[in-house]
């Protein structure tokens, strides 16, 4: 872990440790900004540090088009369940047969950590303690995740900032966002320099 990923996590956890149960007697955090700005590293290390559960909305997204299915999933399958004391699981997204497949469990934790884009939604938001946002260019975010994904992205970056622009100008999630995460500096894919409230 770099230093700058790890004084992130310092910040993100101390913060979140202050934060009420959320969905049920579990807290639940999200990590959200756009596409290569981090939040995949970032949700890593904080799920690590915290002892939680880890679930990506990569997972969820019913394809290329499915970010707004992928966060009806997680309200449906996850965190209402949580809320309501029932358990819950979801199912994975499998690109390749366009269906979702398979059922996995959340594990009983004192937490959850969600990551990607759509976590911090407005039908999300009541049963989350918290939202950080992970700021960065649209230079420096594209090519950390071609970088990441490579030529599977790559014919896709357009069609998903698309969805992404419409998402966040109807959802307002930064403007939500309890922590801004500064993490535009040019170095390797998802290296995070700095924190800010």
């Amino acid at each position: 872990m770099t230093e700058q990923l790890e004084a992130a996590v310092d910040r993100v956890v101390a913060w979140a440790r202050q934060q009420p149960p959320s969905a049920g007697n579990r807290r639940v955090l999200a990590v959200e900004g756009r596409s290569g700005s981090g939040k995949t590293t970032l949700g890593r290390a904080v799920s690590v540090r915290l002892g939680a559960p880890l679930i990506s909305m990569d997972d969820l997204y019913a394809g290329w088009d499915g970010l707004d299915r992928g966060v009806t999933a997680l309200h449906d399958w996850v965190l209402r369940p949580l809320a309501e004391g029932r358990a819950a699981s979801w199912r994975r997204w499998d690109w390749a047969a366009g269906e979702y497949t398979g059922h996995f469990p959340v594990p009983d934790a004192e937490w959850l950590v969600i990551e990607g884009v759509g976590a911090g939604g407005r039908v999300l938001r009541p049963y989350l303690c918290g939202v950080v946002w992970l700021e960065s260019s649209a230079t420096v975010r594209k090519r950390r995740a071609l970088a990441r994904d490579g030529e599977t992205y790559a014919p896709h970056w357009s069609r998903w900032a698309g969805h992404e622009d419409a998402f966040y100008a109807t959802e307002g999630v930064r403007d939500h966002a309890a922590l801004v995460i500064e993490n535009d500096e040019p170095g390797a894919a998802g290296d995070i320099p700095c924190a800010s409230a």
